[in-house]
């Protein structure tokens, strides 16, 4: 549905409205974290230690991409959703946090 004119409704695929800047920046070090975690792992791989320590830290990076996701979805619901609702278009709300659930829900 095309953004009308004069609502705050953010047409879909239009740029992220993440305007919050403690979310950007959670969201940037929970990645880093990960992306450090996954070089470790990397290293374990490379010196062969044993299966169940890497399967512990990948369980930890899965464990933390989970909850980047978490603040995703909590940052889309207060952003794209609720500028939806208060213009008005509850119908459009509900259908991008159903979007949002079954993107992330598909692989879980």
């Amino acid at each position: 549905m095309p953004e009308s004119a004069g609502s705050s409704c953010p047409a879909p695929g239009s740029p992220s409205r993440f305007s919050r800047r403690s979310l950007i920046e959670n969201l940037f070090r929970r990645l880093n974290r990960i992306e450090g975690h996954v070089r470790g792992v990397k290293r374990m791989l490379a010196d062969k230690e044993d299966c169940e320590s890497i399967l512990v830290q990948t369980s930890a990076i899965k464990a933390a991409l989970n909850q980047v996701i978490i603040k995703l979805l909590e940052g889309h619901m207060e952003t794209c959703v609720t500028d939806c609702g208060k213009a008005g278009d509850t119908d459009e709300a509900l259908h991008r946090l159903n979007a949002a659930m079954t993107l992330v829900l598909k692989n879980a």
